[in-house]
């Protein structure tokens, strides 16, 4: 299928996991979904990417996101990787990693990209909201372990972005200042949706407090 484009519907699919049989928008129901793909068991970078996302359970839990991974192995190959995860890593996974043999969601979300690899899927990232909605993605190279923190800043945008009209700078982590968008000009609902004021840059840069702090 034609890549994956920010907006689309994530799409649905049935498929074995470490947890057992999963029903991705049933499974998924009203939080929001991290969905992140590895090329194969048993490999440096993911095992330590695994054992990250494990370690964050708390992180993603308060925001109501749920991990999901995915990689192309069967599930008892999974069930000894999770061990080795556990060990080295020293914590506990309990979300589910896809068992995807058959590659029928590698396909559905376009990881096997040729030119990097003709069998193994390239290390991307889906950030889905509650509605199944794909809000973010990222796709790493092999050698490159993904970046946590952002992929929770993102999250932090995204949901707070979501609620008020404003958007996220560079750099920007939870706590920092924001900026209104420019398509708000009243001066009445500038007033109530910003009560701290703002500083007006620009007239299209204006900088004021994080709305929910």
């Amino acid at each position: 299928m034609a890549t994956l484009r920010l907006g689309d519907t994530a799409p649905d699919f049935s498929q074995q996991s470490s947890l057992g049989p999963i029903d991705f928008h049933a499974w998924a129901g009203n939080d929001w979904v991290v969905l992140f793909s590895h090329p194969a068991d048993f490999t440096p970078v993911c095992t330590t990417e695994l054992g990250k996302t494990a370690a964050l359970s708390g992180e993603f839990a308060r925001r109501g996101v749920k991990p999901i991974a995915i990689s192309v192995d069967p599930v008892d190959k999974h069930q000894q990787w999770i061990a080795d995860i556990d060990d080295t890593q020293k914590t506990s996974v309990q979300f589910p990693i896809l068992a995807d043999a058959d590659r029928k969601v590698s396909e559905l979300y376009d990881l096997i990209h040729p030119n990097a690899s003709a069998t193994a899927t390239v290390r991307s990232v889906f950030i889905i909201d509650p509605k199944k909605v794909v809000r973010a993605t990222i796709t790493y190279p092999a050698s490159t372990g993904r970046n946590f923190d952002e992929i929770l800043r993102v999250i932090d945008s995204l949901q707070l972005t979501d609620s008020h009209k404003v958007a996220t700078p560079a750099n920007w982590k939870d706590g920092d200042d924001v900026v209104i968008l420019p398509s708000l000009q009243d001066p009445q609902e500038l007033a109530e949706r910003f009560p701290k004021g703002y500083t007006a840059v620009r007239p299209y840069l204006r900088i004021t407090p994080q709305p929910n702090r």
